[in-house]
């Protein structure tokens, strides 16, 4: 049967989601506390985003294969299901800074990685001087000047849509950089933070932070709205765009279609992504979908 685990992460302590040897990665402790719980030599888990070093998640998705006979050979006792006991030993096994939000079983035909349509994260900056908390420093960038709002929504506007995203990705051999952003838009959240939304079907490496980058130049006035949009067209990376550091990135939520239209998504993806990705870059956030 094939299980879905929803959970966070505070990724400061990690190098990344991708299991690297002798490295401390969320999908190594993952599949560790699995194997630990199932009692088996290995597991391995499917993730819908690889997460670079120092990138937190709150809504990370993964799917797992499990026999019923070993999920139901390893349940407690203290849990109404297998499943449920399963959840319960994975929080006992992991260490405090992995959470599992949920375990379920999966739809027919869910793909962690290929049937999600989405991929949403959230970058959160403190810009003015009486909102720099230290005791949030691991999460928000703290920034040296107040950022236009305004001047960086007008320039998120011009990156909408399907575009080649080239200037704002590391270029990988064989690897597209053509994608989809749905939504690039900011506010203030209740903390007076700048937050910005980023959602898009997929992500190339450091997309989401280079266009932090971009737009905060735009915010602090060194650049104009239309510079992103020159960016754009360029086609190449521009040095004065800078990939902004990773502890201020959070991927917060992944969507999928009614589960109906799980196997056909999943099919879909892997035809687009497959031939030209590879299935193996680890990249800042992610790289297929």
């Amino acid at each position: 049967m094939r299980l879905r685990i929803d959970l966070a992460y505070d990724g400061g302590g990690f190098k990344g989601w991708a299991r690297q040897p002798s490295l401390r990665t969320v999908q190594g402790e993952l599949e560790a506390a699995l194997a630990t719980a199932l009692r088996l030599p290995e597991v391995q888990v499917v993730c819908a985003g690889r997460t670079d070093t120092g990138v937190h998640a709150r809504g990370q998705v993964t799917h797992v294969d499990v026999d019923p006979t070993v999920l139901a050979a390893t349940a407690g006792r203290a849990a109404p299901t297998p499943i449920a006991s399963l959840h319960r030993r994975l929080n006992g096994i992991l260490p405090n800074d992995v959470r599992i939000h949920g375990v379920g079983e999966a739809p027919e035909g869910f793909d962690a990685r290929f049937s999600a349509v989405w991929r949403r994260y959230a970058y959160r900056v403190a810009d003015l001087p009486q909102v720099q908390d230290p005791l949030t420093r691991n999460h928000v960038l703290h920034w040296r000047a107040p950022l236009d709002l305004d001047a960086m929504n007008e320039a998120s506007a011009m990156l909408i849509g399907l575009n080649d995203f080239a200037s704002f990705c590391k270029k990988r051999e064989g690897a597209t950089t053509i994608r989809t952003l749905l939504d690039f838009h900011w506010y203030r959240d209740a903390d007076e933070r700048a937050v910005a939304t980023v959602r898009a079907d997929a992500f190339c490496h450091s997309m989401v932070r280079a266009l932090v980058g971009c737009l905060l130049a735009v915010g602090d006035g060194r650049k104009p709205p239309e510079w992103a949009r020159d960016v754009l067209v360029m086609g190449k990376r521009d040095a004065a765009v800078a990939v902004v550091a990773p502890h201020g990135l959070t991927l917060e939520e992944v969507g999928y279609p009614p589960a109906g239209q799980l196997a056909l998504q999943a099919e879909k993806a892997r035809a687009r992504r497959e031939p030209h990705e590879g299935g193996q870059h680890s990249d800042e956030e992610l790289h297929h979908g």
